[in-house]
């Protein structure tokens, strides 16, 4: 008896046992910690218990015989010497059906507005692995957006991932909450990464909704977090969209933006030491980028897929910039918002010239894809002498198909201005971009089709 007690205590002991280190050094945002090197690795978490409080951190960095940790807040309060306590088995989170509806943090506790039920039992590591190449399935059907533009020019499938390009104040959020509230999608997962904080209770209650609230998860980190909650909301929004893929749903993955997501890395890699590289971002920026994009997309055999919408902020519409450079060459399409559109107070703002879906053209049936390629080329030979025709430089009557496409291009601008509550099914926007191109005097590009019909 007297031997079970004495390893009821051992046992006891061991699980409660604390393994502590303490601080070295400060430096910046960079925090030196001694006495942990061969218990905590990359990625772990720890606790630094200071005279105004615990501080969350995370080990980002080792060097000798300490470790690098970065905050989740900031320093305020640390001393050299304080005890820094390593978490166990906590960077998981815990999705559940309950979150539907919600806002959380970035580590997947919920806002203060937005009480939830208990939570599950299972919990699902913050960065997880993309399926393996052979165990996906491929991209499945067309999805109906209800936006115009998006559904005849750049179509999008079930497990696609398409990044949305353009400079600030473009209309990017506008888009993707009428994507949210629009698609045919089971659960909608949105990212805000690096938001703006007074733009977030707008967006959510303005932009999207009741209506896109209610089959939504929202997750969020503002501007002003610690870079690590930053990079940290993005991996929890795509953990909560694995789940939800896991049990055979349709997911809508939306993330704001992936830019601030690469800022975030940048910040933290630099604050460990690595060298930086294009335009100051070190390496790990562009082996992150593929890794987190990557685990969108078709699931295995038995589950949903996620459909990944990224939008990049880019720097001085620079579309040639690193991270938008990047980014286009791992997503399967993008569209382009364009400023000098959006200054014409045509939205969404998208230049169909410079967007592109890989899914074409087996994603649109053969008269849906002869109608878009006539729109395509028609505004295409416009834009070609835009200038000219502005200018005066254009004689009239002297190109009759130049004309046809003007005409054309002045009816599908204004079709293709779309309000946040305005809806159009994908069959009506084709119905009515082939009338206008028929009343522009375009050739009809369904002449062979309805040819072949009247022979057979």
């Amino acid at each position: 008896m007297n031997a079970l007690t004495s390893l009821q205590k051992s046992i006891y002991s061991l699980s409660s046992s604390r393994i502590v280190g303490h601080v070295s050094a400060i430096v910046g945002l960079t925090l030196s910690a001694s006495g942990l090197e061969r218990a905590a690795g990359i990625g772990q978490r720890c606790r630094v218990h200071s005279r105004l409080g615990v501080i969350d951190c995370e080990v980002v960095g080792a060097r000798n015989d300490d470790l690098q940790l970065l905050p989740y807040g900031s320093w305020d309060g640390v001393a050299v010497g304080d005890p820094i306590e390593l978490v166990q088995h906590d960077d998981a989170i815990s999705p559940d059906e309950s979150w539907i509806g919600t806002v959380v943090d970035a580590l997947g506790r919920p806002l203060d507005y937005t009480p939830r039920r208990p939570r599950s039992g299972k919990r699902l590591a913050r960065k997880a692995h993309p399926p393996r190449a052979f165990e996906r399935r491929r991209v499945g059907e067309k999805l109906q957006t209800q936006v115009k533009c998006i559904d005849v020019f750049t179509p999008i499938c079930r497990g696609q991932r398409m990044g949305i390009f353009a400079g600030s104040g473009v209309g990017k959020s506008t888009l993707m909450a009428m994507l949210a509230r629009n698609t045919d999608a089971d659960v909608v997962v949105f990212g805000l990464v690096g938001e703006r904080g007074r733009e977030v209770r707008e967006f959510i209650q303005e932009d999207l909704g009741e209506e896109g609230m209610a089959r939504s998860v929202v997750v969020v980190a503002t501007g002003d977090e610690a870079p690590l909650l930053r990079r940290q909301a993005a991996w929890t929004a795509t953990s909560v969209a694995e789940y939800f893929r896991s049990t055979g749903r349709q997911v809508l993955l939306l993330l704001d933006s992936v830019t601030r997501f690469a800022t975030a890395q940048r910040e933290i890699g630099l604050s460990s030491g690595e060298p930086p590289t294009t335009r100051g971002y070190p390496p790990t920026v562009f082996s992150e980028l593929p890794h987190l994009l990557e685990r969108a997309g078709p699931g295995v055999e038995g589950q949903g897929d996620i459909t990944g919408i990224y939008t990049v902020l880019v720097d001085g519409d620079d579309m040639n910039e690193p991270i938008a450079d990047a980014i286009r060459g791992i997503v399967d399409g993008h569209i382009v918002l364009d400023r000098r559109i959006a200054e014409q107070s045509r939205f969404p703002a998208i230049d169909v010239q410079r967007s592109i879906s890989r899914m074409l053209p087996q994603c649109h049936s053969p008269e849906e894809y002869e109608v878009m390629s006539a729109a395509r080329k028609a505004l295409a030979r416009y834009s070609d002498m835009e200038e000219l025709i502005r200018v005066g430089a254009y004689r009239p009557g002297s190109d009759p198909e130049l004309e046809a496409a003007e005409r054309f291009f002045k009816a599908a601008n204004a079709f293709l201005s779309q309000k946040r509550s305005e809806k159009m099914t994908p069959d009506q926007s084709f119905a009515e971009i082939y009338r206008l191109l028929l009343e522009a005097g375009i050739d009809d590009p369904l002449r062979e089709f309805f040819d072949d019909k009247q022979v057979s």
